[in-house]
């Protein structure tokens, strides 16, 4: 059985929290890999990155972040992640030794994809992710795209942060991106990282291939991550509860191109 729900750690490494870790070591993943870190005002986090990149995420707080010759500093937009408004990342290209530092308490995120081609650091700014509502009636949510397919700020990195009401479905209709079939369909592995509002809340994600080779549906709580190395994916949000979640997708090529689950496809074509 093929473990698809990492459940929110409270590890701490040089007194910085560690809430999730998923990488090569301990997952089905290839493409990609998570960090998921909490700081306290004046603690910083370094890491020398090898032929990975990665796109750090000021989730709440305020960072500073120092790579190379290259300095993003006093960048983050919320204090609370249900604030619901985009954030400030910046994009950090491989082999590259790299500071976040916490001028305020902070959650950072740390997303990974593998890298063969060199791209300047850069900061994304949250003025420069607007949202994009996905979905009708009782399937709508807030999509707010940090790195997508098209741009050429990655090398195979995409991150996009959601937004999804109470009693509402997301990731929805089912879909997938698990087969090198371009232009029809890509193979892109995924991580969920998810938070609650309130905290005590949960959600269902439902993982699984069509010969249900792979079937997991899990009650997924505050700061768990769910993977997707195959198969459809769909959330549902119980009602009197919020829920934000981050993708990390990466594969052999940049490009998002899903494939809807034929028996449920329909959905999207009512009036």
């Amino acid at each position: 059985m093929t473990n698809v729900l990492y459940k929110k750690q409270d590890v701490k490494q040089a007194d910085i929290i560690l809430r999730q870790d998923i990488n090569k070591s301990n997952s089905a993943l290839e493409y990609t890999k998570i960090k998921v870190i909490e700081l306290e005002a004046g603690q910083q986090y370094d890491e020398l990155l090898g032929n990975w990149e990665a796109c750090v995420v000021a989730l709440t707080g305020k960072i500073s972040v120092y790579a190379g010759d290259d300095a993003f500093e006093n960048i983050g937009k919320r204090k609370h992640v249900f604030e619901k408004n985009s954030t400030d990342s910046v994009y950090i290209n491989d082999n590259q030794q790299f500071k976040a530092k916490a001028e305020t308490d902070a959650k950072v995120v740390l997303a990974y994809a593998p890298s063969n081609n060199k791209l300047p650091n850069r900061l994304i700014a949250a003025e420069d992710v607007p949202g994009e509502q996905r979905g009708k009636y009782s399937n709508n949510r807030t999509a707010y795209t940090i790195l997508g397919d098209s741009d050429n700020y990655a090398n195979s990195l995409l991150v996009v942060e959601v937004f999804t009401d109470s009693g509402n479905w997301s990731s929805y209709p089912p879909h997938k991106h698990d087969q090198d079939n371009l232009p029809e369909e890509s193979f892109l592995e995924e991580i969920y990282y998810h938070e609650m509002e309130p905290e005590q809340g949960f959600v269902y994600q439902h993982i699984y291939t069509d010969d249900r080779s792979l079937d997991e549906l899990n009650a997924v709580k505050h700061q768990d991550c769910v993977i997707v190395p195959a198969g459809y994916h769909p959330v549902a949000v119980p009602d009197g509860y919020d829920s934000y979640y981050l993708n990390v997708m990466a594969g052999p090529t940049r490009s998002w191109n899903f494939y809807n689950e034929p028996d449920h496809e329909w959905i999207i074509n009512r009036d």
